[in-house]
C-alpha cells in the first residue's frame, strides 16, 4: 500500500509519520520517501483508510491519497 503525504520536509518529519503508521495494529513495516512524499507500507491485515488519515493528522501532516495494491 502506498500513502501519498503532504507537508514532510526532513528526517524528523519521515520519522514522526513512520513512528505513527508502525503504532497501527497491521502494520509490519513502513518505508517513508521524502522526496515523492510517498510511505509504502506493508500490513499483515487490513486497515480501514480512516485509521491511516488519523494516523498522519496526529503527526502533523495530510494524507492526499491511498493506492492499494490489488492481489
Amino acid at each position: 500500500m502506498r500513502l501519498t503525504i503532504e507537508g514532510m520536509s526532513c528526517n524528523h518529519c519521515k520519522m514522526r509519520v513512520e513512528n505513527s503508521l508502525k503504532a497501527l495494529e497491521g502494520v509490519k513495516d513502513v518505508e517513508v520517501d521524502l522526496g515523492t512524499g510517498v510511505a509504502t507500507i506493508s500490513t499483515t491485515k487490513e486497515i480501514d483508510d480512516s485509521l491511516l488519515k488519523e494516523a498522519i493528522e496526529d503527526a502533523g501532516y495530510t494524507l492526499k491519497g491511498i493506492e492499494r495494491e490489488d492481489g
